[in-house]
This record gives C-alpha cells, structure tokens and sequence, in this order.
C-alpha cells in the first residue's frame, strides 16, 4: 500500500485545528500541526460558551489550514483526501469546520472523509506507536469517558463509561467552586500538588457496583459540600484548596484504576496476542492519572500506550490520521456529509447518556 497524504480538521469544541499526516495504517507521521485555542475568549464565561467558539472557528479556519500546509511543505494539489470532524461536539463549531472541508474538496476535487471526533481519540496510539488490533482503549475527555475495545477502525465495543459526568468535566466543575482558572484539569492538577491528598476522604461511585461504569456528578458535590464545611467567613485558605484538589484528584485516579482493572479482565480474556491499554483525551495529560493507570497495567503484565501530551487535547493530526484509517479501507463521503452533535461509537450498545431526536450521546 502506497503511502497517502490527508489534511485533517477539527472543529469540536474549543481548539480550533488543521494538520497534515502521511502514511500507512499503523505507521504514519505528522507533518504538521496548528492548533489555536480559544481560552481568552471563554475566560470571563467560566466554560465553553457554543456562540463564541463557532464564530471563532469560522474566522480560524482557512488561517489553520494554510498554517499546515505551509508548514508540511505541500499544497492541495499533493493531497489525496481531506478528513473533518463531522461529529460530535458543539454543532456551531463541527458545522464550521464540515462547511470548510467541503468548500476544500469541491475546489480542489480532493475526496472527504468524514470522521468521528471520538475515533480520532481512540486511534491516536495508532499514529503514535504503531499498536495493532485489538487494544483496550480508555478514552477520557472533557466530555466522554469510556472504554472500548478497538478491533478496527470502524470497529468499537464499549465495556463502560461514565453514565454523568465526565472526569473533565468534573475537573472544570472542581475549579470553578475553588475560584481556580479555566480549564479545569490543568488548575486543579497544579494545586494537587501542593496538596495533602489523605485529608479529605471523598467517595469512590460505583466501585461497589460490578462493571465498567463510572460516575462524577456525586464527587463534585461531595467537593461542594466540603468546601462549604471548612471555609471560615466565605474565605477559603490555600492550604485548604490544595488539599480539597488532591483529595478530588486522588478519588478520581482509585476510580478510574480499579475500572481499568475490570475493563481489562474483559479484553485479557479473549487473550489478545499482544496486549496493549492506550490512554487518550484530553484528560489523559493529567500525570496522577496516567501514573495509576501504568500502575495497573504493569500489575496485568500489559503494555501501556500515552500519546504524546499535545496529541491528548484535540488536534487534527487525530482527525487526518483517523480519516487516513478510513480512507485506506475504500471510505468516501459525499458532499450531503452532515454535521452530528452526538455520534456514539458504539453502534450496537445502547447509549448510555441523552436521547431524544438527537440520539445518544455516548
């Protein structure tokens, strides 16, 4: 098989992101990678704010996308298809960035290649290590958590997932109610540090349930609760935000390990020629969390795959990577390619979270 070159964007949520990779399946690199962020813009909202982030993804794409190829040393005509995010995430947002990729493919007659937003996640260790199929896969973001067993590139089971929040969330959450910056994980992480994680015993949810789902939503009022406890006269001290942040973070890592070994059980089982557990999301950069998920793996006699911190948050790199996958196995959209607000991976388990006429969420 030929090597092939694929632009890929992103547009999901908050980062705004083009990137050109060649390659194979299972062995391809980077060329280039341009990544804007819209932090300043949500800073005074507390969170994300849809409106804002789709009018920035829109004046930001073309600028993106120039970035990349100028950077990968090729232009549109050395291309072989063009891969977008076409779902899921903020509608404004992967609107902006399918609109953009098939302004570029009917310009330039290159082919489309619509990918999910969750796959590009899932088969970064792909991009990064070169790992077969398959592989357990811990997917753990701002707004998704779960595990998958990865057969394929089209081929995803979930054994379990967060049935509320997702740890990212729970991370932006924590922050804002210890007046800590956006985004969450980071702000949080960095104060663990200084903190006494033994102080504050917060609950484990679900670790007295059998399976591989997860919940957040009562950690974080848990947190609330004991913030309300020992700030004196509405003043919270900073030894008392540290230790609240490592004692939130220490909850989460025990939950998320001890639902990795369950998850593991289930992949070791079909006994896998060479086992691997990957880790991706943006969550993934979180260094207390990937220590015990190492942990856990180096207890099972499996081998553990992070992706490099910059390919964790979203980025196209995953996009035109996951677009490549799909691209080598004959895949091809057309210009009626819509933008999904929400697109599980799994699509023979029922969906763990929403409903309605936009369909499960995850």
């Amino acid at each position: 098989m030929r090597a092939f070159i694929l632009l890929g964007l992103e547009s999901s949520c908050d980062d705004t992101a083009a990137a050109v990779v060649r390659g194979v399946p299972g062995d391809a690199q980077v060329l280039s990678s341009v990544v804007m962020g819209q932090s300043s813009l949500h800073a005074d909202f507390g969170g994300v704010v849809p409106e804002i982030a789709a009018r920035a993804h829109a004046e930001r794409l073309d600028v993106v996308v120039r970035q990349a190829l100028a950077d990968a040393g090729v232009g549109l005509s050395g291309l072989d298809a063009v891969a977008v995010t076409a779902g899921p995430g903020l509608i404004g947002g992967v609107m902006s960035g399918v609109m953009c990729a098939k302004g570029i493919a009917a310009g330039s007659g290159l082919p489309l290649v619509g990918v999910n937003h969750l796959a590009g996640h899932a088969l970064t260790p792909r991009l990064t290590d070169g790992i077969g199929f398959p592989f357990l896969m811990l997917l753990v973001s701002g707004g998704h958590c779960q595990f998958l067993l990865v057969r394929g590139p089209d081929d995803f089971t979930r054994l379990g997932g967060t049935i509320d929040d997702a740890p990212g969330e729970a991370f932006d959450k924590t922050a804002r109610l210890l007046a800590l910056p956006q985004p969450g994980g980071p702000s949080v992480e960095a104060e663990a540090l200084k903190g006494d994680p033994a102080r504050f015993r917060f609950p484990r949810p679900l670790l007295d349930r059998d399976g591989c789902d997860m919940s957040f939503s009562g950690l974080k009022t848990a947190l609330l609760r004991t913030r309300d406890e020992v700030m004196e006269g509405n003043r919270l001290t900073l030894q008392d935000r540290a230790d609240l942040c490592a004692g939130f973070q220490r909850a989460v890592v025990e939950v998320l390990a001890e639902k990795t070994r369950r998850a593991l059980a289930v992949y070791l089982a079909d006994a896998p020629a060479d086992p691997v557990i990957a880790v991706a999301g943006g969550v993934a950069a979180n260094r207390a969390i990937r220590a015990g998920l190492e942990t856990v793996a180096a207890e099972n006699g499996v081998r553990f795959v992070a992706p490099p911190l910059s390919l964790c948050t979203d980025n196209g790199a995953m996009i035109a990577y996951a677009g490549l996958e799909r691209f080598a196995g004959g895949a091809r959209d057309g210009m009626d390619l819509s933008a999904r607000p929400r697109w599980p991976l799994d699509q023979t388990n029922a969906g763990m979270l929403g409903g309605g006429k936009k369909g499960p969420k995850a």
